[in-house]
Protein backbone atom coordinates (compact mmCIF):
# COMPACT_ATOMS: atom_id res chain seq x y z
CA UNK A 1 0.00 0.00 0.00
CA UNK A 2 1.15 3.50 -0.67
CA UNK A 3 2.89 5.41 1.91
CA UNK A 4 0.65 8.38 3.86
CA UNK A 5 4.07 10.38 3.63
CA UNK A 6 4.53 11.86 -0.19
CA UNK A 7 7.41 10.45 -1.92
CA UNK A 8 9.26 12.51 -4.27
CA UNK A 9 9.77 11.84 -8.15
CA UNK A 10 13.09 10.80 -8.33
CA UNK A 11 15.97 10.64 -11.47
CA UNK A 12 17.75 7.64 -10.81
CA UNK A 13 19.90 7.40 -13.65
CA UNK A 14 19.43 9.64 -16.56
CA UNK A 15 16.20 9.29 -18.58
CA UNK A 16 15.20 6.41 -15.70
CA UNK A 17 12.78 8.75 -13.65
CA UNK A 18 10.27 7.19 -11.26
CA UNK A 19 7.12 9.31 -10.02
CA UNK A 20 5.75 7.49 -7.22
CA UNK A 21 1.65 7.76 -6.65
CA UNK A 22 1.38 8.48 -10.43
CA UNK A 23 -1.60 6.33 -11.19
CA UNK A 24 -5.38 7.48 -8.42
CA UNK A 25 -6.92 4.54 -7.59
CA UNK A 26 -9.90 4.55 -10.02
CA UNK A 27 -7.13 4.41 -12.86
CA UNK A 28 -5.38 1.23 -10.73
CA UNK A 29 -9.13 -0.06 -10.72
CA UNK A 30 -10.07 0.12 -14.45
CA UNK A 31 -6.18 -1.08 -15.69
CA UNK A 32 -6.82 -4.40 -13.01
CA UNK A 33 -10.24 -5.10 -15.11
CA UNK A 34 -8.75 -4.65 -18.56
CA UNK A 35 -5.98 -6.85 -18.02
CA UNK A 36 -8.03 -9.58 -16.03
CA UNK A 37 -10.01 -9.51 -19.74
CA UNK A 38 -6.59 -10.09 -21.49
CA UNK A 39 -5.60 -13.13 -19.18
CA UNK A 40 -8.52 -14.97 -20.41
CA UNK A 41 -7.18 -14.20 -23.76
CA UNK A 42 -7.55 -14.77 -26.91
CA UNK A 43 -3.85 -15.61 -25.73
CA UNK A 44 -4.40 -16.74 -22.29
CA UNK A 45 -1.74 -15.73 -19.64
CA UNK A 46 1.14 -18.37 -18.71
CA UNK A 47 4.72 -19.02 -17.58
CA UNK A 48 6.96 -18.15 -20.30
CA UNK A 49 9.18 -21.07 -21.33
CA UNK A 50 12.58 -19.97 -22.35
CA UNK A 51 14.94 -21.15 -25.38
CA UNK A 52 16.75 -23.14 -22.53
CA UNK A 53 14.20 -24.92 -20.97
CA UNK A 54 13.41 -22.70 -17.93
CA UNK A 55 10.37 -21.45 -17.09
CA UNK A 56 9.70 -18.10 -15.97
CA UNK A 57 8.16 -17.39 -12.49
CA UNK A 58 6.05 -14.79 -13.41
CA UNK A 59 3.13 -14.88 -15.30
CA UNK A 60 2.84 -12.87 -18.55
CA UNK A 61 -0.01 -11.96 -20.95
CA UNK A 62 0.48 -9.70 -24.00
CA UNK A 63 -1.47 -7.12 -25.65
CA UNK A 64 -0.48 -5.96 -29.66
CA UNK A 65 2.38 -8.01 -30.24
CA UNK A 66 3.05 -11.44 -29.06
CA UNK A 67 6.23 -11.30 -26.80
CA UNK A 68 8.20 -14.90 -26.82
CA UNK A 69 11.79 -15.14 -26.11
CA UNK A 70 13.62 -13.31 -28.01
CA UNK A 71 11.27 -11.64 -30.44
CA UNK A 72 7.82 -10.42 -31.49
CA UNK A 73 5.12 -11.83 -33.31
CA UNK A 74 0.91 -10.84 -34.11
CA UNK A 75 0.46 -14.50 -33.35
CA UNK A 76 1.30 -16.82 -30.11
CA UNK A 77 2.78 -19.18 -31.84
CA UNK A 78 4.41 -20.60 -28.77
CA UNK A 79 0.70 -21.07 -26.63
CA UNK A 80 -2.31 -21.17 -29.18
CA UNK A 81 -1.28 -19.56 -32.19
CA UNK A 82 -4.20 -17.20 -31.41
CA UNK A 83 -3.66 -13.40 -32.45
CA UNK A 84 -2.50 -11.00 -29.92
CA UNK A 85 -5.51 -8.86 -28.54
CA UNK A 86 -5.27 -5.17 -29.84
CA UNK A 87 -3.75 -2.35 -28.59
CA UNK A 88 -6.14 -0.60 -27.31
CA UNK A 89 -5.77 3.33 -28.11
CA UNK A 90 -6.68 4.85 -24.40
CA UNK A 91 -3.41 3.09 -23.90
CA UNK A 92 -1.36 5.05 -26.00
CA UNK A 93 -2.75 8.18 -24.69
CA UNK A 94 -1.75 6.87 -20.97
CA UNK A 95 1.26 6.55 -22.24
CA UNK A 96 2.11 10.01 -23.50
CA UNK A 97 1.21 11.22 -20.29
CA UNK A 98 2.95 9.16 -18.43
CA UNK A 99 5.80 10.26 -20.70
CA UNK A 100 5.51 13.98 -20.11
CA UNK A 101 4.94 13.48 -16.24
CA UNK A 102 8.34 11.92 -16.20
CA UNK A 103 10.16 14.15 -18.57
CA UNK A 104 9.56 17.59 -17.71
CA UNK A 105 11.34 19.53 -19.50
CA UNK A 106 9.79 20.80 -22.91
CA UNK A 107 11.29 18.99 -25.75
CA UNK A 108 10.64 15.64 -23.76
CA UNK A 109 7.10 16.81 -23.57
CA UNK A 110 7.26 17.25 -27.45
CA UNK A 111 8.58 14.00 -28.00
CA UNK A 112 5.66 12.55 -25.31
CA UNK A 113 3.25 14.00 -28.14
CA UNK A 114 4.53 11.71 -30.23
CA UNK A 115 5.22 9.09 -28.19
CA UNK A 116 2.93 5.54 -29.93
CA UNK A 117 3.43 2.36 -28.06
CA UNK A 118 1.97 -0.41 -29.93
CA UNK A 119 2.63 -3.61 -27.38
CA UNK A 120 2.21 -4.10 -23.46
CA UNK A 121 3.60 -7.05 -21.54
CA UNK A 122 1.77 -7.36 -18.62
CA UNK A 123 3.38 -9.69 -15.92
CA UNK A 124 1.74 -10.61 -12.72
CA UNK A 125 3.97 -11.63 -9.78
CA UNK A 126 2.90 -13.83 -6.52
CA UNK A 127 4.85 -13.29 -3.55
CA UNK A 128 7.64 -16.09 -4.97
CA UNK A 129 8.14 -14.55 -8.30
CA UNK A 130 11.06 -12.84 -9.52
CA UNK A 131 12.71 -11.36 -12.61
CA UNK A 132 16.35 -11.81 -13.21
CA UNK A 133 18.46 -8.93 -14.50
CA UNK A 134 17.81 -8.13 -18.49
CA UNK A 135 17.98 -5.63 -21.06
CA UNK A 136 14.34 -4.59 -22.46
CA UNK A 137 16.11 -5.38 -26.29
CA UNK A 138 14.14 -7.39 -28.35
CA UNK A 139 12.45 -3.84 -29.82
CA UNK A 140 13.87 -2.03 -33.34
CA UNK A 141 12.80 0.97 -31.33
CA UNK A 142 14.75 2.85 -28.97
CA UNK A 143 11.76 4.66 -27.66
CA UNK A 144 10.93 5.08 -24.12
CA UNK A 145 9.60 2.42 -21.86
CA UNK A 146 6.62 3.41 -19.87
CA UNK A 147 6.50 1.03 -16.37
CA UNK A 148 3.35 1.01 -13.73
CA UNK A 149 2.95 -1.31 -10.87
CA UNK A 150 -0.53 -2.24 -9.30
CA UNK A 151 -0.72 -4.03 -5.85
CA UNK A 152 2.11 -5.77 -3.55
CA UNK A 153 5.56 -3.49 -3.79
CA UNK A 154 8.28 -4.52 -4.90
CA UNK A 155 12.08 -4.14 -5.09
CA UNK A 156 13.26 -2.76 -8.65
CA UNK A 157 16.94 -3.05 -9.14
CA UNK A 158 18.22 -0.43 -11.63
CA UNK A 159 21.38 -1.48 -13.03
CA UNK A 160 24.14 0.32 -15.61
CA UNK A 161 23.81 -0.69 -19.59
CA UNK A 162 27.29 -2.99 -19.37
CA UNK A 163 26.64 -5.70 -17.42
CA UNK A 164 23.97 -7.90 -15.08
CA UNK A 165 26.60 -6.84 -12.34
CA UNK A 166 27.13 -3.84 -9.90
CA UNK A 167 26.63 -0.65 -9.88
CA UNK A 168 22.90 -0.65 -9.29
CA UNK A 169 20.01 1.01 -7.70
CA UNK A 170 17.81 -0.68 -5.25
CA UNK A 171 14.25 1.15 -5.16
CA UNK A 172 10.56 0.36 -4.27
CA UNK A 173 8.16 0.34 -6.48
CA UNK A 174 4.48 0.51 -4.86
CA UNK A 175 0.96 0.18 -6.34
CA UNK A 176 0.39 3.27 -8.46
CA UNK A 177 3.98 4.28 -9.23
CA UNK A 178 5.46 5.16 -12.73
CA UNK A 179 8.79 3.92 -13.65
CA UNK A 180 10.04 5.70 -17.37
CA UNK A 181 13.42 4.31 -18.92
CA UNK A 182 14.58 5.95 -22.10
CA UNK A 183 17.94 7.91 -23.11
CA UNK A 184 20.56 6.93 -22.54
CA UNK A 185 18.85 4.59 -19.66
CA UNK A 186 17.02 3.13 -22.35
CA UNK A 187 18.74 -0.44 -22.01
CA UNK A 188 20.03 -0.37 -18.50
CA UNK A 189 19.73 -3.80 -16.94
CA UNK A 190 16.70 -4.12 -14.76
CA UNK A 191 15.22 -7.21 -12.22
CA UNK A 192 12.84 -7.38 -10.07
CA UNK A 193 14.68 -9.56 -7.11
CA UNK A 194 11.70 -9.63 -4.47
CA UNK A 195 8.26 -8.72 -3.77
CA UNK A 196 6.40 -7.87 -0.53
CA UNK A 197 3.85 -9.92 -0.02
CA UNK A 198 0.31 -8.55 0.99
CA UNK A 199 1.36 -4.70 1.00
CA UNK A 200 -0.93 -3.86 -1.58
CA UNK A 201 -4.79 -2.77 -1.36
CA UNK A 202 -7.17 -4.95 -2.04
CA UNK A 203 -8.94 -1.75 -3.24
CA UNK A 204 -7.20 -1.78 -6.59
CA UNK A 205 -9.19 -5.03 -7.53
CA UNK A 206 -6.03 -7.17 -6.76
CA UNK A 207 -5.68 -9.06 -3.80
CA UNK A 208 -2.71 -10.54 -4.16
CA UNK A 209 0.20 -10.29 -6.23
CA UNK A 210 1.85 -7.35 -8.13
CA UNK A 211 0.75 -6.43 -12.06
CA UNK A 212 3.24 -4.37 -13.80
CA UNK A 213 2.33 -3.23 -17.05
CA UNK A 214 5.13 -2.27 -19.46
CA UNK A 215 4.37 -0.14 -22.28
CA UNK A 216 7.09 -0.01 -25.39
CA UNK A 217 7.16 0.80 -28.94
CA UNK A 218 8.16 -2.39 -31.43
CA UNK A 219 9.63 -0.81 -34.45
CA UNK A 220 8.16 -3.66 -36.18
CA UNK A 221 5.16 -3.57 -38.78
CA UNK A 222 2.56 -5.76 -40.20
CA UNK A 223 3.64 -7.63 -43.56
CA UNK A 224 1.96 -6.14 -46.63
Amino acid sequence: MNALIPRPRREVAPGAVHVPDWLTLQQQRELVAACRAWAQGPVPIRHTRLPSGGVMSVQTVCVGWHWLPYRYSRTADDVNGARAAEFPGWMVELGRRALAEAYQNKSEEMAAADYTPDTALINFYDGQAKLGMHQDKDEKSAAPVVSLSIGDTCVFRVGNTATRTKPYTDIELASGDLFVFGGPSRYVYHGVPKVHEGTGDPATGLRTGRLNITMRVTGLRDAP
